[in-house]
């Protein structure tokens, strides 16, 4: 049975822009993202019912751009962890041009992957959160998936930029993004972190190899470099996210809305209840995680935060040195989750996004390419990963474009 592409659909909501640099262009968001007088139920019976009051900020300036919204997708339970089965081949078939969705570890960019598009992570701060249903505060980010670099690119410079309704902006945001001459001949510099190729399999391996070869091609230096604690980066994550879901989920109590339970004898009972039937069994464990972390051994949560400090730092040093890092976005172990019969669990979850969470953990932009790395005995396209130093959108994007022209030229010179 094939799956819908929408999970609420209603055309045009809301007046647009007939001349924004959008206009023309249908885009569709994930339920994790607040449109007013739409369901917004984000995969979860604790949101059960609940229909959002007003627009998200990304929605309210892809509006203004002068895009036309086609309705909502379906989502794992609060976004966490990869898309539903057939959602990024439905996006990539079906006439959406541009979609919205959460991006906690790096969802946004596996499923762009999987669909052979464009995918980008923007750095924290700079996108607005103001809407989003969120489950990790310090590193959910609305990601942006497009069929075309340029769509991409373009729906980026339209939903970027302060917004006093998002306190976790902060001045960061107002900062001007890192520039560099990016003329076609300017010299750039890629790192491949060696640690990032330890889970690959042979035939991705080759994949991946090649790929830094048309890189090279394209005339962008590729050095190795040691990320001296990026083994840490999963457990950092792990640690700090499940923390911080369990408290942001604190608020899904029965009685402001969502599920509540039936029958139930006090208040309390009621509340326990209720929460214990909101929620699925993968995100229930990821809460678990996170309230051991909070009340049984708060400590593990300090080291954590302590070693994210270094890890953000040790990043910055990298980028001053090298323009972007190169990674896999999928690995050859890894086959879509939720392809597979076998029940999502956070360790699987985490093996999924083992080379697409270091930029949530250190907030900086990723951007994954299609059809530069690709696997026949791995599960095809694995998509290539740029990740750039704060605020270098427009460097990445750049780069990925001149990659793209170069691809193209070798392909018309065949």
């Amino acid at each position: 049975m094939k799956r819908k592409l929408f999970c609420h659909t209603e055309p045009s909501p809301g007046p647009c822009i007939d001349a924004g640099p959008l206009w023309g262009k249908r885009a569709a968001v994930q339920c994790t993202i607040s449109v007013k007088g739409w369901p917004t139920e984000a995969g979860s019976r604790a949101l059960r019912g609940f229909v959002a009051l007003e627009d998200a900020t990304v929605v309210e300036r892809l509006k203004s751009a002068g895009a036309t919204l086609l309705g909502s997708m379906h989502t794992p339970e609060l976004g966490l962890g990869p898309a539903p089965d057939g959602m990024a081949t439905a996006f990539k078939d079906g006439p959406v041009d541009l979609l919205l969705m959460t991006d906690t570890m790096g969802e946004a960019r596996l499923a762009a992957a999987s669909a052979g598009v464009f995918g980008l992570k923007p750095s924290y701060g700079r996108v607005s959160r103001f809407g989003l249903v969120g489950l990790v505060p310090s590193m959910d980010s609305c990601g942006i998936l497009g069929k075309s670099l340029e769509d991409v690119g373009t729906a980026f410079k339209a939903i970027e930029g302060a917004d006093d309704r998002d306190p976790s902006m902060g001045d960061g945001a107002r900062e001007k993004p890192r520039r560099k001459d990016l003329e076609e001949g300017s010299r750039l510099t890629a790192g491949i972190v060696l640690q990032s190729l330890a889970g690959l399999d042979a035939d991705a391996r080759a994949a991946f190899s090649e790929a830094l070869g048309k890189v090279a091609g394209a005339g962008i230096e590729v050095l190795e470099i040691q990320w001296g604690d990026f083994d840490l980066l999963r457990a950092v994550h792990n640690v700090i996210g499940s923390v911080e879901a369990s408290s942001s989920c604190g608020k899904y109590d029965g009685v402001r809305y969502g599920h509540c339970a039936a029958g139930s004898r006090n208040w309390n009972d009621m509340y326990l209840q209720s929460r214990s039937e909101s929620f699925g069994l993968l995100l229930k464990t990821y809460l678990f995680q996170g309230a051991y972390f909070q009340f049984e051994n708060y400590k593990a949560f300090e080291h954590a935060c302590r070693l994210r400090a270094k890890l953000v730092e040790e990043s910055s040093g990298i980028f001053r040195s090298l323009d972007f890092l190169l990674l896999p976005t999928k690995r050859g172990v890894f086959q879509d989750n939720a392809r597979d019969n076998r029940p999502q669990t956070v360790e699987r979850v985490y093996d999924a996004g083992i080379t697409t969470l270091p930029a949530n953990v250190t907030g900086n932009p990723a951007l994954t390419l299609p059809g530069l790395v690709r696997s026949v005995g791995s599960g095809g396209d694995l998509g290539l990963q740029l990740m750039g130093p704060m605020g270098g959108e427009e460097l990445l994007l750049s780069a990925a474009g001149r990659l793209c022209r170069h691809m193209e030229n070798q392909e018309t010179a065949q």
